[in-house]
């Protein structure tokens, strides 16, 4: 949940390789972070880099190779199809470049640790999205917990349900350049390893590595709209056990109604935040002492006068505050990420000879909770991750801020 000073003075050339719909999310957010300079875009699909570089007016490169024998590109941003990162991502690090790759790492575990180790070896930093937990929001948690506002967290709920899209018409979603939304690879892939990771980093900056994790997964709505073809699941539910103590049920979904809230119940009181995916997500805090506010005790009273549950009630405890950084340019609802924050994160570590957060080991146990998460299957015992890392290593190696 960590970025690194912004005494960066110098700029770091990077490049995407990829340019589907995700990649106009990173453009949004670009000018956000002076220290990133796009020198071009690659993408398998020639049709695709053109319609790219038409609207933004960038560099088109011929293939990967001429990326990779550029030396104005430090860092690949490899934006490519999840069972295309692994391919990328090597021949980058093989040749020197510093990696920056959308979530998963890899399909499979050990593909994943050859990454790390391979990165680790050249020493290179090798980094993952999502950036959603390098956000004013997160260092608003993180420092309602070391204060000790709600005591020692016992218990989290975190949600990641992105609503029934298969019924929507997900057919003609265009990203502002024109790219389609890549609907049936997304339900290929299934919604647990599309988005785990926007929970899981959250999850993991805050009370480090998972020690423990049971979990479920199922395909229950087979009937997505295109042709038949081996689909993912399209729910999971895990339970997390961390090695600092808390546990976590963790569900993914893309059939129940929208929720990508987190809720963390301590001894103490109740942190909750509305929206992971939102930058400035408000955030409640709720001591378990403290008696309703006026509006609760208004509702409580209405639903006992009409005999029924008002279908929304006012939120309980108080808001913490969030701060707002001026002039920040985010996509439009649902996916208000700064996209390229994690990238000017990897920059300034890089430049100031440190490890950002979201990197190594770090990156390396995320990819495994949730690959684990999302090929549990039905019947799943607990896994212990193969992997781990040390939170306050990996803390202090890093700055915390948005």
């Amino acid at each position: 949940m960590t970025s690194m000073s912004h005494g960066a003075t110098r700029q770091l050339g990077i490049a995407f390789v990829g340019t589907g719909f995700v990649a106009d999310y990173y453009m949004t957010t670009l000018p956000n972070h002076p220290e990133l300079r796009l020198t071009g875009v690659f993408d398998r699909d020639p049709g695709a880099s053109a319609r790219f570089s038409r609207f933004y007016g960038v560099r088109v490169y011929r293939d990967l190779d001429e990326i990779l024998d550029d030396p104005a590109v430090e860092i690949v941003v490899n934006l490519t199809t999840p069972e295309s990162h692994f391919e990328v991502s090597e021949r980058a690090l093989q040749r020197g470049k510093h990696v920056y790759c959308e979530k998963p790492l890899a399909m499979d575990l050990g593909d994943a640790e050859t990454l790390v180790a391979l990165a680790q070896s050249h020493k290179l930093v090798l980094a993952t999205a999502p950036a959603n937990a390098l956000s004013p929001a997160t260092l608003a948690v993180a420092s309602a917990l070391d204060s000790g506002k709600i005591g020692t967290p016992r218990l989290i709920y975190a949600e990641l349900e992105d609503g029934p899209v298969f019924r929507d018409n997900w057919q003609e979603w265009r990203s502002v350049s024109g790219a389609p939304w890549p609907g049936p690879h997304e339900f290929e892939i299934g919604c647990t390893l599309e988005h785990a990771g926007y929970a899981l980093s959250w999850l993991i900056s805050l009370f480090g590595p998972v020690c423990s994790v049971t979990a479920f997964s199922a395909l229950a709505f087979e009937d997505k709209g295109p042709p038949p073809r081996p689909l993912g699941p399209d729910f999971s539910v895990g339970a997390l056990w961390f090695e600092s103590g808390p546990v976590a049920r963790l569900t993914c979904g893309l059939s129940a109604p929208r929720d990508r809230s987190l809720t963390i119940m301590g001894d103490k009181g109740t942190i909750a935040v509305r929206d992971l995916w939102d930058h400035h997500s408000s955030v409640r805090l709720s001591p378990a002492d403290a008696p309703r506010n006026l509006l609760e005790k208004v509702a409580g009273r209405f639903e006992r006068y009409i005999g029924r549950s008002l279908p929304s009630r006012p939120a309980p405890g108080h808001a913490i505050p969030v701060s707002r950084a001026k002039g920040i340019k985010l996509p439009s609802y649902p996916s208000q990420i700064d996209f390229c924050g994690g990238i000017a994160a990897q920059a300034r570590a890089i430049i100031d000879g440190t490890t950002p957060f979201f990197s190594g080991e770090v990156a390396l146990h995320i990819t495994e909770i949730a690959l684990a998460l999302s090929g549990a299957g039905a019947e799943s015992g607990p896994i212990r991750p193969r992997s781990t890392f040390n939170l306050a290593r990996a803390r202090s190696e890093s700055v915390r801020s948005p």
